[in-house]
């Protein structure tokens, strides 16, 4: 028998007594059953003791449980939290850097194509010039030889008594 079972048999054996005369409060009841019924609570409180223990124990132990795993929980999420975060930045980081190895490039990709067509323009301003003085010379020798041809054929034929 449970206790809840001989808890209501107690109810009942209460509810089934009489009153004393004059003192409506007081009840008559069977002293001995009253004894039995004590005894039945005290034999299966241990077990019903036990079990509420046991009971608590457990709800107890799953509690602990539920806040040690709530808490990795939380620890992983924040974990990955800052993970996400550092990911974040390292890749803002590097979209930057590679924006500004981009802006660098180009500049100096300008710059070399600005200083090689200035160094094509001189190259070609110097060999025009080269070749412009070496046109000059050849013009003058021409001019030279074209003089020394006309006065050399004059000698010859003043020699070869031609006129």
């Amino acid at each position: 028998m449970s206790i809840d079972e001989i808890l209501e048999e107690m109810d009942e054996l209460l509810d089934k007594a009489g009153s004393v005369p004059f003192v409506a409060h007081k009840k008559v009841i069977d002293g001995e059953r009253m004894r039995e019924l004590i005894n039945d609570v005290r034999l299966n409180m241990p077990h019903e003791l036990k079990e509420a223990k046991k009971i608590e124990f457990d709800c107890q132990r799953i509690l602990n449980e539920a806040k040690l795993n709530a808490e990795s929980i939380i620890r992983k999420a924040e974990e990955r939290a800052a993970q996400i975060v550092s990911r974040e930045a390292i890749v803002t980081e590097a979209k930057k850097k590679a924006l500004d190895m981009l802006n660098k490039a180009q500049t100096a990709s300008k710059n070399l194509q600005q200083n090689a067509a200035a160094s094509v323009a001189k190259m070609l301003n110097d060999t025009e010039s080269y070749y412009s003085r070496n046109l000059q010379s050849i013009k003058v020798v021409k001019s030279k030889l074209g003089s020394t041809v006309s006065s050399g054929l004059g000698m010859d034929d003043k020699k070869n008594g031609i006129q």
